[in-house]
């Protein structure tokens, strides 16, 4: 008798979410399986990849994280023209670091000129992420919402803190909410059941569970999201079955390891491959635990984790 690989019967199925308009637009979510398992179930929108660009030139920054920018670091926009040209972007992750009050403080005007700037001269969707002070993002990001009008942009992180004013911003101009929670599958739930008692509809949901980077709480944030889309797939839990974005980037490059030049610590090898294949391996860990959106800063990280989903999705 021929071997036959056991299946698991999926009862349950991630939803479907756009982010942008128009033939850009980018769809994620649908999943009838767990992530990449096309033998048991369909993936019918592939995870996709959002290139970060900072609203302001980051001082905090790798050479080797810089170079592939350097050139257009200055303006945000050229920046993430230059992610779409060049090495084709097909979502920007705006953040906005520099509204940050634990930092540069800039004023909530100064930022939206930034972001208004950067939307209305990009074809690809966009991502506006905010400085994860709950009091600031619940003035920024519903401005953000507003000016956004009509660009179906992705919002976060929105916190049980501030999901009524932004998340009522949201639905009044047809922006998608992106629900972030200290990685705990039961708080992600309740502020997903927040959002649709407040009226945010199923289609403009996006979970932010919150990430950990490769060796910095990576395994907590898999099991985590691991749990999440068993809950969704298997147990039939509706309110956990939307699409996860993970924000990666300043997680993994903030980490000690990137940091560190190869003639500061000669046996960690060369700088800007360890940094890649970092940032790479995080990626792709999370990508197995059910993200739809991964956002990444280095285009040969991007690189390798697009190669992946391409050839695990074939």
């Amino acid at each position: 008798m021929a071997f036959e690989i056991p299946k698991i019967k999926y009862t349950g199925k991630i939803k479907e979410v756009t982010i942008g308009t128009g033939q850009s637009a980018v769809k994620i979510g649908g999943e009838s399986c767990y992530p990449f398992y096309l033998f048991e179930g369909e993936m019918p929108n592939p995870p996709k990849v959002a290139f970060e660009v900072c609203d302001y030139p980051p001082d905090d920054w790798q050479d080797w994280a810089l170079e592939p920018y350097r050139d257009v670091i200055h303006d945000p926009l050229l920046w993430a023209q230059k992610c779409i040209d060049t090495y084709g972007a097909e979502m920007i992750a705006l953040q906005l670091k520099s509204a940050d009050p634990n930092g540069m403080d800039r004023d909530v005007e100064e930022v939206l000129a930034v972001v208004k700037r950067v939307t209305d001269n990009i074809s690809v969707p966009v991502i506006v992420w905010g400085t994860a002070n709950d009091e600031k993002d619940a003035e920024l990001l519903r401005r953000v919402a507003e000016a956004c009008e009509g660009k179906n942009v992705a919002v976060g992180p929105v916190s049980e803190k501030n999901y009524k004013q932004i998340g009522a911003m949201s639905i009044g101009y047809g922006q998608v909410v992106m629900a972030s929670s200290p990685i705990d599958v039961n708080l992600a739930k309740q502020l997903n059941i927040l959002l649709g008692n407040l009226g945010v509809v199923d289609e403009k949901i996006v979970v932010d569970p919150t990430t950990g980077g490769l060796g910095y709480g990576l395994e907590y944030t898999y099991s985590v999201m691991e749990r999440d889309r068993m809950a969704a797939l298997t147990q039939e839990d509706a309110k956990l079955q939307y699409p996860i974005a993970c924000n990666i980037a300043p997680e993994v490059w903030k980490t000690r390891e990137t940091r560190l030049r190869r003639d500061e610590e000669p046996k960690l090898g060369d700088e800007t491959k360890r940094s890649v294949l970092m940032e790479s391996v995080t990626a792709m860990s999370l990508l197995m635990a059910g993200a739809d959106i991964v956002i990444m800063r280095h285009p040969e990280s991007i690189n390798l984790i697009n190669d992946m989903i391409r050839e695990l999705t074939a």
